[in-house]
Order: structure tokens, then C-alpha cells, then sequence
């Protein structure tokens, strides 16, 4: 068998970590991996140290800041973020509103991309803007796609202040929500964020079907219901899926 160099398992360890759906352990790195059991420790401490990985509260290895500051990086690299505004122009010329992708990033949902809508009354969140996860449709619909355990320790994490009269802090009757959203698999914001602001947002998936973004499309109340917005729903969803195309070309 040849060599196989530090670099490469370094790399395949980040790979691993990083297309896990859950933390996963050394034991089964090394397993996975066929690295020995001495080597995937002293390899995991070297990239905890440099920020790559990190360890959870269970002992699970999960991506560190400086992989997920990459993912972000890659993501908004201007070929494909050109792409991506050329399907949400399109979008938007047919649904009227104003449309946009938004990922969660550091317990908040960060604006990616968006197209603004020619109608004269806009709302004004430009790319890089920041969102609460619990009272947005985009944050409400990646909080859902998240596992019980998972989606608990984010809740907890969470401050959960009241933007507006509709804002839900509760935790039962948030987890209701969210469960109600994790069926449908469409996000919605009813003035919980900003008063006379509502939201639908559908997920973008990668190739394993896992989440990656929320699509939106929001409006001002005095212009468009909420209702209105859900027929938009398979616009939307079509949208999503032209997005997803992009993003398998990127992973194939």
C-alpha cells in the first residue's frame, strides 16, 4: 500500500467531520478512515488547535469556526453567487416580491443573496444582514430540519426576545412550530419579526437531502397577506431546486 501522507488524512478528516450529519467520534474516524487509533487523536488535537474541528459536549468531533468561515466563503465565491442572483431575478420578476437566500451562521440567519422587488414599498435587509433564528421563516425552517437533541440545545442557547405581538418565546409552543413546519417543509414568518412584515421561506438541499439555506420571499402586509405568499410555495420550491442544481455542480 503506498504512503499516505499527513496532509491527505488531515484533509479527509475535515472531509469526514464535515458530511456527517451528526458529531462523530475518533473511534469511528478511525474506523472509517483506517487511521490508527494514536494518529486520528493526534491529528483531531492538532486541527482542534488550529480551529478546523472542534469537540462537543459529548466528545464528538464537529467542524470548527475557520471550516465553517470557509463554507461561507465558498458559497458567496462571486461565480457562484452570480448564478444564484440570475435564478432569484427570475423569481422575482414572477412573484412580485422581494426574494433572497439566508444561512444560519453563528446562531443567526445571515443574508447570502437577494433581489429586491421593483414595487415602490421594500423592506430593507441587504446581504450580510443578520436574523433571529426563532421569529424568522428562514431561521423557524432550519431550526426544524434539526434533530430533537439538536434543536434543543440551539433553543436553549438561544435569547428568545419578543421583536413584535406575534413573536413566540415559549418554548413549547415554538417546538410546536417547529414540528409543524418540519411536516410541511415551508418556513413561515407572521409578523414575528418586524410588524407588517410576513414570510415564506422552502429549504435548499445539498445532494444527501440535508439542509443548506432557506429561500425567502417577503412582503409588506399592506401589500401582500400571507396567504398570497404561500401560493408562491412551488414557484418557490422550483426555484430551490435550480439552486440545488448549481450547488450539485459544485459538489460533483
Amino acid at each position: 500500500m503506498p504512503k499516505v501522507s499527513s496532509i491527505t488524512r488531515v484533509l479527509e478528516i475535515i472531509a469526514a467531520v464535515s458530511y456527517a450529519p451528526k458529531p462523530i467520534f475518533p473511534l469511528e474516524l478511525s474506523q472509517v478512515l483506517d487511521i490508527p487509533k494514536p494518529t486520528i487523536h493526534r491529528l483531531i488535537q492538532n486541527l482542534v488547535d488550529e480551529g478546523f474541528v472542534a469537540v462537543d459536549i459529548t466528545g464528538g468531533i464537529v467542524p470548527g469556526k475557520r471550516v465553517r468561515n470557509l463554507s461561507v466563503e465558498l458559497w458567496q465565491q462571486r461565480h457562484f453567487f452570480n448564478e444564484r442572483q440570475v435564478i432569484l431575478q427570475r423569481l422575482v420578476d414572477d412573484v412580485k416580491e422581494s426574494c433572497g437566500i439566508a444561512i444560519p451562521y453563528q446562531m443567526n440567519m445571515t443574508y447570502t443573496n437577494r433581489v429586491q422587488t421593483e414595487l415602490p414599498l421594500q423592506i430593507y435587509l441587504p446581504v450580510g444582514a443578520k436574523s433571529p433564528m426563532w421569529c424568522t421563516g428562514t431561521g423557524k425552517l432550519y431550526l426544524s430540519q434539526l434533530s430533537k437533541a439538536s434543536r434543543r440545545k440551539m433553543l436553549n442557547s438561544l435569547a428568545l426576545s419578543k421583536f413584535t405581538k406575534n413573536t413566540i418565546v415559549d418554548i413549547d409552543l415554538l417546538n410546536a412550530e417547529l414540528d409543524r413546519i418540519a411536516k410541511t417543509g415551508v418556513g413561515i414568518d407572521n409578523e414575528e419579526f418586524i410588524s407588517e412584515m410576513v414570510t415564506v421561506a422552502v429549504p435548499i438541499l445539498d445532494k444527501k437531502s440535508r439542509y443548506l439555506a432557506s429561500l425567502y420571499v417577503h412582503g409588506p402586509t399592506i401589500r401582500v397577506s400571507l396567504e398570497e405568499l404561500l401560493s408562491h410555495v412551488p414557484r418557490l420550491q422550483q426555484a430551490a431546486q435550480d439552486i440545488q442544481g448549481l450547488v450539485y455542480d459544485l459538489q460533483s
